[in-house]
């Protein structure tokens, strides 16, 4: 490579759903090939199409990366590709030349430009376009096809962005999750291989325009991630088209594995918008991918990448197949077509468990009746990003003690593979923020890198990668203390023991109102919450609170990487001792045993009490954040029901709905209005 110098991002998992290179008009040729037939018709299925026959071959991928390449070719764009199955199983990378990108620049094309976090970084490209095929295939089911670009529209400041004075997307946030510290991603215990699932991604979810879901007979299999642009941003203005390069490149690798076109992100609205899907087709690629040459024809190199993919290409597993890691349950919840995580030999990953809190812990009966009731909620509720209408909610629910442990986790059939782990993001953020130790753990937090930075939440990098050299060299160049936000938000509040006493009961929501870069959310020029920086330092990649807590256990799983690929790497002038490979290093994202995956601060969780005693969390993520908060509000309390009161929703009075900062109520939840499909129940949260 010469003596190519490039900037590296170490905080490769960090960066996320906030990269979209929508406004990079960066596509070339238009060429004079006939237009591909148009978008694979509508398969009627309905989250039942998946079969042991449903999964990527060998041959599949082969002319998936074969059609991706020739339109790569046609444009004049080197590029490196990647696919990946439907949990996570990277099945094959592949750089067609040399000239390709080694690395893209992370930005958020603000004006003016904002410093600090991610932007302004490098991230390895192969990184890059694993991430885009992970989150193609992380946020689609047979309900909905969502792509890179759907996700940029869904986690900006506003929704739609661009569209100043409206609240934030409905999946604020959801960008820092799958990360590669992840306790509940599966990884391989050594090299690289295909094996159950859902697995991290390395930059966590993608928003960068090319990332496809990866279609066969009406189910999704996977993804196509494609790196050929060499910004990894996201797109700030969604009412115009953009003719980008990657996702060119990328829609031409799923010919012939095509989303149905009625469950296109175009074909789906969420509060009255409609979604963005591309903005390419087919009749814009130079080429006709039906004619693409084949693999054995192509001249590229497939890509070693250490800790996900050896240098081959290998078959996808089958979606719901024990193989897959996500199949049918056969023990827990009769009746209910509820799905489970499996370690991949039959067995139960998350099976129902005791607390291991004390006296009052949640038994593992009544985490299996609470997990039942969710269920319960979710099969008789109507999906709200979901085709066709009047489908019902598909979701995955967590359940946590109040020292994170994970005591249950179950899935509804079809619900999006993104939800896994977001939903126990979503269930420990809620028992957190509740309990009396958050400020004390936020406290003594230190890095996940002991002995290399030093203990804050955050020591954010400048780095100078040589690869000619072998080197990578990190300084650190600012520092970002979680004190500060307890600081913060008692400050706010007015109430000087905020996050220390557990007189308050945080949902998601709530916690969520306070993480935006203005408050109240959707209220231009105001101060933000406390949990967010203001808008001048803010962008989904700088975006406070939730990337403080995990920057230093991200940055360590990058140094691994670079490590792993022969690089020597020092921070601060001091040569890092051997690292093990990165999908060795512990499995925590923030150094606090309660939220080891991190937090998240979109809805969708509550807090579980008994009495007014917090004894855990419950996070719901599915299709739909209002359906979220309803099934984990109502789940709860109709498991308390069942349960004659041994555990319910937390007393009126400690709400978070209670207290008005800046003269504004939080929220607590809100349940949608007429939500199920076979009553005509409306407001079925009130009084409860």
């Amino acid at each position: 490579m010469g003596s190519l110098q490039f900037r590296v991002l170490v905080l490769a998992a960090a960066v996320t759903v906030a990269s979209c290179g929508g406004g990079s008009n960066s596509g070339s040729s238009m060429g004079t090939a006939p237009p591909p037939p148009q978008p694979t018709p509508d398969s009627g299925c309905n989250g039942s199409c998946a079969t042991a026959a449903s999964f990527l071959s060998v041959s599949d991928v082969q002319t998936v990366i074969a059609q991706a390449a020739a339109e790569a070719q046609a444009q004049a764009k080197p590029a490196t590709i990647a696919v990946v199955d439907r949990v996570g199983n990277v099945l094959t990378v592949y750089r067609t030349s040399t000239t390709a990108p080694a690395t893209v620049i992370v930005g958020s094309q603000r004006t003016p430009a904002v410093s600090g976090g991610l932007e302004n970084l490098a991230v390895p490209s192969e990184l890059a376009a694993i991430s885009k095929a992970v989150t193609g295939a992380y946020l689609s089911s047979e309900g909905n096809a969502f792509t890179t670009r759907t996700a940029s529209q869904i986690v900006q400041q506003h929704f739609n962005p661009g569209d100043f004075g409206t609240p934030s997307g409905p999946l604020f946030g959801v960008q820092f999750s799958q990360l590669p510290c992840s306790d509940l991603s599966q990884r391989f215990v050594t090299g690289a291989g295909v094996g159950a699932g859902p697995h991290r991604s390395p930059l966590g979810l993608s928003a960068d325009p090319g990332g496809f879901p990866l279609y066969k007979n009406g189910t999704p299999v996977g993804g196509v991630g494609v790196a050929a642009d060499p910004n990894y941003t996201l797109d700030p203005e969604v009412m115009d088209r953009d003719r980008d390069i990657d996702e060119l490149i990328a829609l031409a690798g799923t010919f012939g594995f095509g989303a149905p076109v009625d469950r296109r992100a175009d074909r789906i609205t969420a509060g009255g918008i409609s979604l963005r899907f591309s903005d390419v087709e087919f009749s814009s690629l130079a080429t006709n991918p039906a004619s693409a040459p084949p693999f054995s024809a192509l001249t590229g190199d497939l890509l070693k990448v250490p800790g996900y993919a050896d240098k081959a290409i290998v078959a996808g597993t089958a979606f719901g197949q024990t193989s897959s890691g996500i199949r049918p349950d056969t023990e827990f919840y009769a009746g209910l077509d509820a799905f489970v995580l499996d370690d991949g030999t039959g067995h139960n990953r998350y099976p129902p468990i005791d607390g291991t809190d004390g006296s009052n812990a949640l038994t593992a009966s009544e985490v299996q009746t609470l997990i039942q009731n969710g269920l319960m909620v979710a099969n008789h509720a109507r999906a709200q990003i979901r085709n066709p209408l009047g489908s019902q909610v598909r979701v995955s629910i967590s359940v946590v003690d109040t020292n994170g442990v994970v005591l249950g986790l179950a899935r509804t059939r079809d619900a999006p593979v993104f939800g896994t782990d977001v939903s126990l993001q979503k269930a420990r953020t809620a028992m957190f923020n509740s309990g009396a130790y958050a400020a004390g753990d936020m406290a003594s937090a230190a890095s996940a890198a002991a002995g290399v930075f030093t203990p804050a939440a955050a020591d954010y990098l400048s780095d100078v990668v040589d690869m000619n050299a072998g080197t990578a060299k990190f300084t650190v160049v600012a520092t970002s203390h979680l004190n500060d936000y307890v600081t913060r938000l008692r400050a706010f509040l007015g109430l000087p023991n905020a996050l220390g006493d557990g007189a308050i009961a945080f949902t998601d929501r709530a916690g969520g109102n306070m993480a935006r870069p203005f408050f109240p959310d959707g209220v231009d020029n105001t101060p933000p919450g406390p949990f967010s920086y203001p808008l001048a330092q803010w962008s989904p990649f700088n975006d406070g609170l939730q990337l403080d807590l995990v920057y230093n256990a991200v940055a360590l799983q990058t140094a691994a990487y670079l490590q792993n690929a022969g690089l020597v790497v020092s921070v601060n002038g001091a040569t890092l001792p051997a690292l093990p490979q990165n999908n060795m290093l512990p499995q925590n994202c923030t150094g606090i045993t309660r939220l080891a995956n991190g937090i998240q601060i979109f809805p969708g969780s509550v807090p579980i009490y008994r009495g007014s005693t917090l004894v855990g969390g419950i996070g719901i993520s599915g299709d739909g954040v209002d359906q979220d908060d309803m099934v984990s509000f109502l789940g709860l309390h109709n498991a308390g029901v069942a349960l004659g009161g041994k555990i319910n929703n937390a007393p009126s009075a400690m709400r978070a709905d209670t207290l008005r900062p800046q003269g504004q109520n939080l929220r607590y939840v809100e349940c949608p209005q007429a939500p199920f499909i076979d009553t005509n129940d409306a407001n079925p949260c009130n009084g409860k």
